[in-house]
């Protein structure tokens, strides 16, 4: 499969809530979540190396139809609704069409 579509999530954890939003972050591997969809290619959670508060989400998925009808679904939101209440202020949204390149985990 080929990733036609993605995104890079830029999160600010509350204070000292870095460690909590990358568990949960995490979750979203777990059999049944979004990133274990077939449409998922990419789904890399790192942090800040400057501020542990810090989260990047980068995802790759095979078409931004496949992800929004992903995210629409129960598992999805419910992850979501969880993210809100440990993050400082809003998230930073880059979507992209990728082009080229290599993901080896």
């Amino acid at each position: 499969m080929i990733v036609n579509y993605g995104f890079n999530a830029t999160l600010t954890a509350r204070p000292a809530m870095g460690d909590q939003l990358v568990d949960l972050l995490l979750t979203g591997l777990n059999e049944g979540s979004p990133g274990a969809s077939e449409h998922c290619l990419v789904y890399l959670v790192s942090r800040s190396a400057s501020d542990p508060d810090v989260v990047h989400v980068t995802e790759g998925w095979t078409s931004e139809e496949d992800h929004h009808r992903v995210f629409a679904g129960e598992t999805a939101q419910a992850i979501v609704a969880r993210i809100g209440p440990l993050l400082a202020k809003d998230s930073a949204y880059t979507d992209y069409v990728p082009v080229r390149g290599k993901a080896s985990f």
